[in-house]
């Protein structure tokens, strides 16, 4: 195993930005962007058969994640949607002003009965001759506009107002609250990749060492200082090395697609990392500034405390329905005859209308009932949130503070195994040592060679989630 894979920082007095991971726009090829069309699906064995590997660095990761991922995008239109719905509930408050247009030609029958009564009695008494047009089809026109508008409702409009734009912003602390929860899936899909990476390659070396081993003991078995026991011990210690490289590189594949996944890649391609594994930094910040600076950025307690404004907004338009309602109502008519020898006649009416709702069975009370408990709930449900945040804060950061020293202990044990593996051999060769000792050496420097990559990456893990309990507003 190569030291250089590994990046330790220890000691040094350095400050994680908050959210430092994924800052910046990093490049990403375009063919790692999803398809357009989210309703499309492979049809053909050959649009899902992995055509190519791309190594990715964590921040590509992140980016990618951004711009692909189905749940961040549901949540976008969400945003949107909030925004129309304010835009209805302003333009509610506006004047509403209509304008409608009759053309009609129109024939009474009545009328055409009592004209040809009229002419018969005029042919009867033979005194007058009696013409009349009555019974001819008539063309009208009718125009009009109208207008409407609220003048007083009690505070209605500005609380169905105010209760949309809370709306609106909830939304956004969603889009918030959800690209932090992407950002840490990712980022722990990606360090789960990297151990399975790393999980490889160690496997790769212990089978490595076993055929060494192997070699040895059938070296000395030839010289006559050694015994078939220890070629058959040497043979089954390598047939365990190359099961465990088999079942390492199964849990990499599954890694793999995992992270492909959450990022939503196109069908035909699979990535990898690019990034070595290494500590992402150090987290100088006291453990009760930390939960004070987890308090004041967590939109989800910002969420809690707009749903509770949304149902006192709500709760003061439904009382406000049992309340005076005064409109102004205007309008402008205009009607003519064609061929009646009459101009065009017109008129207009201006007034202010009060309602009050004397009696609705209690149904706004009762929605206003339904509010002040939901008041209630958005209370409680901030004090959970509340507790469950520091909770969350002091568990990541006591794992921090443990895994750091878990990685101090796992370089030290690495170094100790590797010389123990060294001396082993060389006794075994000089013929002072047995192969038991080199093959327990082996064993040694394998699983402390995966201790220290799983105590980097659970330090990198809690990290991650000492940023996702801080959730800092610049970086999202």
């Amino acid at each position: 195993m190569s030291a250089h894979r590994y990046i330790v920082v220890v000691g040094i007095n350095c400050f994680i930005a908050l959210g430092n991971i994924g800052l910046g726009a990093a490049q990403v090829p375009d063919y790692l962007n999803a398809n357009p069309n989210p309703l499309q699906f492979p049809t053909k064995p050959e649009e899902v058969n992995i055509q190519g590997t791309q190594p990715i660095t964590l921040k590509q990761a992140l980016e990618l994640a951004r711009g692909n991922n189905p749940e961040l995008q549901a949540v976008l239109f969400q945003v949107e949607r909030s925004r129309a719905a304010l835009r209805e509930v302003q333009a509610g408050m506006y004047p509403t002003v209509s304008l409608s247009a009759d053309l009609s030609r129109a024939q009474s029958g009545v009328s055409q009965l009592s004209t040809e009564q009229r002419g018969e009695q005029a042919q009867l008494s033979s005194t007058q001759i009696f013409r009349s047009d009555q019974d001819e089809p008539t063309t009208t026109f009718r125009g009009g506009v109208q207008l409407s508008y609220g003048l007083y409702n009690f505070g209605s409009g500005g609380s169905s107002r105010a209760a949309a734009e809370e709306q609106l912003r909830s939304d956004e602390l969603e889009v918030e609250r959800q690209s932090e929860v992407i950002r840490l899936n990712v980022t722990t899909q990606y360090y789960d990749l990297q151990q399975a990476d790393e999980n490889v390659r160690i496997t790769q070396s212990a089978v490595t060492n076993a055929q060494a081993s192997l070699r040895d003991a059938q070296a000395l078995e030839r010289a006559g200082v050694s015994t078939r026991f220890d070629v058959l011990r040497a043979q089954v210690n390598l047939a365990n090395a190359q099961q465990q490289l088999t079942n390492a590189i199964s849990q990499q594949q599954i890694a793999c697609r995992r992270l492909a996944q959450i990022l939503n890649l196109p069908q035909s391609i699979n990535v990898t990392t690019a990034d070595p594994v290494r500590l992402a930094g150090l987290w100088n910040i006291p453990l009760a500034e930390t939960i004070v600076l987890a308090f004041q950025n967590r939109p989800e307690l910002q969420q809690r405390l707009a749903e509770r404004t949304i149902a006192e907004k709500r709760r003061r338009v439904a009382l406000s329905r049992l309340k005076p309602q005064v409109n102004l109502l205007a309008s402008y008519d205009l009607e003519d005859a064609f061929d009646d020898g009459v101009g065009v006649n017109d008129g207009y009416s201006l007034g202010v209308q009060a309602r009050l709702r004397l009696f609705d069975g209690g149904n706004a009370r009762a929605q206003a009932a339904q509010q002040s408990v939901q008041i209630k709930i958005a209370e409680t449900q901030f004090a959970n949130q509340r507790n469950n945040i520091r909770f969350e804060v002091e568990q990541a950061y006591s794992q921090l503070q443990s895994n750091l020293e878990n990685v101090q202990t796992a370089n030290a044990a690495v170094e100790q195994a590797r010389e123990a593996l060294r001396l082993g051999r060389l006794r075994f060769q000089a013929g002072v040592g047995t192969q038991t000792e080199v093959i327990d050496a082996e064993n040694d420097l394998t699983r402390s060679e995966g201790q220290r990559v799983q105590a980097i990456l659970n330090y990198n893990r809690a990290l991650a989630n000492l940023q996702r309990a801080i959730t800092s507003r610049s970086t999202s």
